[in-house]
């Protein structure tokens, strides 16, 4: 039975965007591949408002977390992390031999530059954390974490895992100047998994050029030689790229201030019924994401409520990691409105109703 989706991600991706992708197979040496690249280079670049190259691959973001690691640390890094994606992009890092320092502040709290004062030594090569926090939905101040990071060590990389927040929440990208920011295409874009980005600063580049066992597939100055000339370092996922290409037109001509209003607004309804209904919102307050409403569950009998509404054809997400039983998700993001999300409230009202009998 089909759903519409209302998760943390992959997210509900519109028939129109599905439809965007049934076209005829091209291959990825030709000049169809370089203007269909160059399109999306272009469109991606104006969309988030940045000069600084962004990478293509075929993948999950974390393939390019993983590159970031390995093309920008050399042997330590500061990890900071406030739930389980935090602590993924810290695992990503050890994992690929590297040392890293680690700052943990309890799920539902966000990091702040005070947590990190004193800690940007000059050994510290780069500091890195996620903006968004699937798990807890805790969307981080990164200027303000960016700006304390450089006022210790100028010389640290900024590293920012972006993935549910990217396309919803204005990063000011221009403004911060990140040295790598990933995302993919299941959340924000709305279309289904497959291509990771990374966007890249000049002073990361030089820090990639000298660095040794970086691999191949994620080697930043491989994928930059290539897609300097539009090509793609291996197999692209071009069906997917179709759809990327569509989703932009549809992003710039929506308005990126517009879009980033809209996500705000889809969160204000979500946090308003939590408080009205439940226990509210889990994540501390004036650090509350954008994307993902994480709601602090009480009693409810969260499969009970969960079954309801997937009965009404729409599919919501269970919490995740250390606030998995007492807690439920809400992912507004992508190409979903006010209006879907004022549909899906009812229908939760109904659930309620139900589970209370």
């Amino acid at each position: 039975m089909s759903r519409k989706l209302y998760t943390v991600g992959p997210v509900n991706v519109p028939e129109d965007v599905l439809k965007a992708m049934d076209r005829p197979m091209i291959t990825h040496r030709t000049k169809e591949y370089k203007e269909l690249h160059g399109h999306i280079e272009e469109m991606l670049h104006k969309a988030l408002d940045t000069d600084n190259e962004i990478f293509m691959v075929a993948g999950s973001a974390t393939v390019l977390l993983e590159g970031a690691a390995r093309n920008g640390i050399a042997k330590h890094s500061l990890g900071l992390t406030s739930g389980s994606f935090g602590e993924r992009s810290i695992e990503v890092a050890t994992s690929n031999g590297k040392q890293v320092d680690v700052v943990k502040v309890p799920m539902g709290k966000a990091v702040k530059p005070a947590d990190i004062e004193g800690k940007v030594t000059k050994d510290i090569e780069a500091v890195h954390w996620v903006s968004n926090e699937s798990s807890s939905g805790v969307l981080c101040d990164s200027m303000a974490l960016a700006n304390e990071v450089r006022s210790q060590n100028p010389d640290a990389l900024v590293m920012i895992d972006a993935v549910t927040s990217m396309f919803a929440t204005d990063l000011k990208l221009r403004q911060m100047q990140p040295d790598s920011v990933v995302f993919g295409t299941q959340k924000d874009l709305a279309l289904p998994p497959g291509m990771a980005f990374v966007i890249v600063s000049p002073e990361f580049m030089k820090k990639s050029a000298k660095m040794e066992n970086k691999g191949f597939y994620a080697d930043f100055v491989k994928l930059q030689e290539k897609n300097n000339e539009n090509y793609a370092l291996t197999t692209p996922p071009v069906s997917l790229m179709f759809g990327l290409e569509y989703q932009l037109e549809k992003m710039l001509k929506e308005g990126m201030a517009t879009r980033y209003r809209r996500h705000k607004e889809m969160a204000e309804l979500v946090k308003n019924w939590a408080e009205k209904n439940l226990d509210g919102l889990y994540p501390e307050e004036g650090y509350r994401s954008d994307t993902i409403g994480v709601i602090k569950r009480g009693d409810l009998d969260f499969d009970a409520f969960h079954a309801f509404i997937k009965s009404k054809g729409m599919e919501i997400s269970n919490g995740y990691g250390e606030a998995k039983k007492s807690t439920f998700r809400i992912g507004h993001m992508g190409d979903l409105t006010t209006d879907d999300i004022k549909q899906l409230l009812s229908v939760m009202d109904e659930a309620l109703e139900e589970v209370k009998q």
